[in-house]
C-alpha cells in the first residue's frame, strides 16, 4: 500500500513521503516485540508529512535530517538510549562498540553474503553521500531496514532524505525508501549495518529469520 503526501513539484523541500501499514511487511508479526514497536513508531512518523531539514532532530520544526530522524525515533522508544549519539558516524561507532556490526566491504549487490545477517530493525550506514569533513568513521547517512514489502517483495528502509526514491518516485522528508545498492562508480557506498544496542536480546530473534536478508530474499537454505 503506497500513500503519498505532499508534492515534490510544489516547492523546494516540501514533504513528499510514502508510508505503509506494518501488515504490508513480510513476516512483521514474527519479529520480536522491540522490533515491532520500532517499526510501528517509524511508520507513524512517515504519516506526519515531515520534510527534510538538515540539522533538525525535532519534528516540531516540520522536518528532520537522516540521523536526526533516527535519533528522535530511538529517543522516543521504550528502550532508554542514554548513550545514543546524534551524528550518523557516531551512531555507527556506538553500534560497533555496544552491539553487533557487519561491515560490507566488498558487496556489489544485496545478494552478496555480506548482507546475510541483515534483519528488520537494523541500522544501515552509508559513506560518501556528501562531503562531511573529518568524522569518527567515514559514515554520512543512516536509515533503518524494515524488511520486505509484501506487495513487491522488495526491501524497504525508513529514514529521511531529500531525493532518494520509493517505488520509482523521488521522496523528500521522513519516509519509506527503496533499499538499493549505489550505482557502480558512485561516491556513495553502503558502509555496513548492525543491531541497535539493547533493542532485542539475541535469543529473541525468530529462529526462521536467522538465515538473514540474503537467504530470505534470494531463496537460500
Amino acid at each position: 500500500m503506497l500513500l503519498v503526501a505532499g508534492s515534490s513539484a510544489a516547492q523546494a523541500r516540501q514533504a513528499a513521503v510514502s508510508t505503509m501499514s506494518e501488515t504490508d511487511l513480510v513476516d512483521f508479526e514474527r519479529q520480536p516485540e522491540g522490533v515491532k514497536r520500532l517499526i510501528r513508531d517509524a511508520l507513524a512518523l512517515t504519516r506526519r508529512k515531515l520534510t527534510y531539514i538538515f540539522g533538525s532532530s525535532n519534528p516540531a520544526r516540520g522536518g528532520m535530517d537522516c540521523s536526526g530522524t533516527i535519533y528522535y525515533l530511538l529517543g522516543q522508544g521504550g528502550v532508554r538510549f542514554n548513550e545514543l549519539p546524534r551524528q550518523s558516524d557516531e551512531m555507527c561507532a556506538w553500534v560497533q562498540a555496544k552491539s553487533r556490526f557487519y561491515r560490507t566491504r566488498t558487496a556489489t549487490s544485496l545478494s552478496h553474503p555480506e548482507f546475510a545477517n541483515l534483519q528488520p530493525g537494523d541500522l544501515v550506514f552509508w559513506s560518501g553521500t556528501y562531503s562531511a569533513g573529518r568524522r569518527v568513521l567515514p559514515v554520512t547517512h543512516v536509515m533503518i531496514y524494515l524488511g520486505r514489502s509484501r506487495s513487491t517483495g522488495k526491501p524497504v528502509v525508513f529514514g529521511a532524505s531529500d531525493g532518494r526514491r520509493y517505488e520509482g518516485q523521488k521522496r523528500t522528508g521522513v519516509s519509506l525508501f527503496d533499499f538499493v545498492m549505489p550505482k557502480p562508480g558512485a561516491k556513495a557506498a553502503i558502509y555496513g549495518y548492525g543491531r541497535i544496542p539493547g533493542l532485542v536480546a539475541a535469543s529473541s530473534r525468530p529462529s526462521s529469520s536467522r538465515g538473514g536478508f540474503f537467504n530470505r530474499l534470494f531463496g537460500g537454505g
